[in-house]
């Protein structure tokens, strides 16, 4: 079956203060039209796949990147394997030119192999790339990332921070889904995955209904946008995202950034650890601990220290530097 999905809502000339009050706050994405339009990237990419292939690979000083390869008969979806814990793609390391080349000769292919760079952080693999094409919409630094491949899928999968990915060359499909949509999406394992974050087991472009019956209402929910060179997306925190590159050549650069202190923890480090010490629990007893979670964590009630004075508040106080050692110590002890 073939899904079409409501498109996404789009915004022009987003300055850092929208984004600030009313973009992130509202939690939902957006796609940001021009974003990138005067970056040198970006006209590169407008000109054709050569001549951004041609930018790229003038700002490689030779720095090793992993690439993901798949035969011809994956059809650019990278996934699992047949075999137990296996993937249905080889990781290889190479030099950006090298892997751009490469690239740039499979496209005359009719049904080329599948490849793909993803996450390769420019300071180090593209020395002088981020000067070169910046913006100043967050008000924090982040090193940006860059992600080249050919037409590839990237299987839906959420992040753990907020992103901005920016489309310098070729095209990109992005579908979402919001976070409560995650039943829904049948993720697959947590702790091997194919490139650090959980993915969906369903094949948006042919959904296996009869297999993954509960994905129909997923797509009830779902939003979908093409984006070219200079355009933009922001993507929220924990919102489930399926990436596909429709052109024989694509880059891409994403922002993450959270809006914690670097001292803050994982999300998904607690979510793991519950997996040890409630799941397994009687349900009379989840449920207890359900409801005290709810409390603290998700303050269903308000704060739950505002009854006690500042010095008795402990853990539950603000979040600073020391108390986030002290909470680390305490855990490091009782885990081990």
């Amino acid at each position: 079956m073939s899904l079409s999905f409501p498109p996404l809502e789009e915004r022009w000339n987003v300055t850092r203060e929208v984004l600030r009050a009313e973009i992130v706050p509202a939690y939902r994405p957006v796609v940001l039209r021009g974003f990138a339009a005067d970056w040198p990237a970006a006209q590169a990419g407008l000109e054709g796949p050569e001549a951004a292939a041609a930018y790229i690979k003038g700002f490689d000083k030779g720095a090793a990147v992993e690439a993901f390869v798949g035969a011809p008969e994956i059809g650019g979806r990278f996934f699992y394997g047949d075999a137990e814990r296996a993937l249905n793609f080889e990781r290889r390391q190479g030099a950006i030119s090298a892997i751009v080349d490469d690239i740039l000769a499979l496209g005359a292919e009719a049904n080329p192999p599948s490849v793909y760079v993803g996450s390769a952080p420019t300071e180090r693999v593209l020395p002088g790339f981020a000067e070169a094409n910046h913006h100043d919409l967050l008000a924090v630094p982040v090193e940006p990332r860059i992600w080249f491949g050919n037409a590839v899928r990237v299987q839906t999968h959420y992040d753990m921070a907020d992103n901005i990915a920016v489309v310098a060359a070729g095209r990109r499909r992005f579908t979402l889904f919001p976070p409560e949509q995650t039943a829904n999406l049948y993720v697959g394992p947590l702790d091997f995955t194919l490139a650090g974050q959980p993915i969906s087991m369903v094949e948006l472009e042919a959904p296996d209904l009869e297999r993954y019956p509960r994905f129909a209402r997923a797509i009830e929910h779902g939003r979908s946008a093409e984006l070219g060179p200079g355009d933009a997306i922001y993507i929220p925190t924990a919102w489930w995202h399926h990436v596909q590159s429709l052109d024989r050549f694509n880059v891409l650069v994403n922002y993450w950034w959270r809006d914690l202190p670097p001292e803050a923890g994982s999300p998904f480090e607690v979510l793991v650890h519950g997996l040890l010490a409630v799941r397994h629990l009687p349900k009379p007893q989840r449920d207890a601990w359900r409801a005290i979670f709810d409390h603290y964590l998700f303050e269903a009630d308000g704060d739950p220290a505002a009854h006690l004075p500042e010095a008795r508040k402990g853990v539950l106080g603000p979040l600073t530097p020391r108390l986030a050692q002290n909470i680390r110590a305490f855990l490091k002890r009782s885990l081990g």
